[in-house]
């Protein structure tokens, strides 16, 4: 069956113990976290030199609003990226679509080296399904991502259940090809809702802080659930994490990588 790359985010000070790639594959990362710190800015160009595709995030999730579009070419630079996410909007299509064509004009009057990515987010079905037409037919986007759900609460709508929604794409169609697709973090479900993607060969990645911070925390995600998720604290936020939690942690990157069947490795860095 195929498998899905998986891109662990992990805190700054534990690059190199958990998210080091064997063989380096791809890597999803901070546009502001690669211009504010030299050391993560520098694991990552060294990924990239390994081979690594890197893709840029624009800051949204962490900061609330994207950056400015010479931000995150600069960001994209300084790390020898493959690809940039666009400025999304949570749960709004419309303003979500008003923010990437912006974006995109502005990336593409600064340079056209980088692949775009658009993100899909939406209210409901009908508005779902118009923001994915909208941006599967722009010249512009190379790829095409679908947020995790964060909802509590079991959902068949598509813009809340991935897999309802990356199977609608295929029974009608709507997979674009040669377009590039990747799932944004871990949902309500964790890595279970990975051994059921991985029947669509046209996914290429997933990130997660998950199996990081879980473990950070004591608590072992097992290979075939429950899943059971406390909340954590944000992965920027982590400057310690115990030691004798590190078994853990490789432990919980491996249930997550075996559920979406990537081969990579974490990488011995000496």
């Amino acid at each position: 069956m195929h498998g899905i790359s998986v891109s662990v985010i992990a805190p700054a000070a534990y690059l190199r113990d958990f998210a080091a790639q064997d063989p380096a594959t791809v890597h999803h990362v901070a546009a502001h976290r690669v211009l504010s710190d030299p050391e993560y800015r520098a694991f990552f160009a060294e990924e990239a030199g390994l081979g690594a595709a890197v893709i840029v995030d624009n800051g949204v999730f962490d900061l609330g609003r994207a950056l400015p579009a010479d931000d995150l070419v600069r960001a994209a630079r300084a790390v020898h990226a493959q690809e940039i996410i666009l400025p999304d909007v949570m749960h709004d299509g419309p303003a979500t679509i008003r923010a990437s064509d912006l974006a995109a004009k502005q990336i593409l009057a600064i340079t056209s080296e980088f692949r775009l990515c658009a993100v899909v987010h939406a209210a409901g079905d009908r508005e779902w399904l118009e923001v994915y037409d909208h941006f599967a037919s722009r010249d512009y986007t190379g790829a095409i991502a679908f947020p995790a759900s964060r909802s509590k609460e079991s959902s068949t709508d598509l813009p809340k259940n991935r897999v309802a929604a990356t199977t609608y794409l295929e029974d009608h169609g709507l997979v674009v090809p040669g377009m590039i697709y990747r799932l944004l973090g871990l949902g309500r479900t964790g890595h279970l809702e990975l051994i059921s993607q991985r029947a669509h060969t046209w996914i290429s990645s997933v990130d997660g802080a998950a199996p990081v911070l879980l473990g950070a925390m004591g608590v072992r995600m097992l290979p075939r659930g429950p899943y059971n998720k406390p909340p954590t604290p944000r992965v920027e936020t982590v400057t310690h994490i115990d030691p004798g939690q590190f078994a853990l942690i490789r432990d919980n990157i491996q249930v997550v990588r075996d559920a979406a069947g990537c081969a990579v490795k974490i990488r011995v860095v000496r």
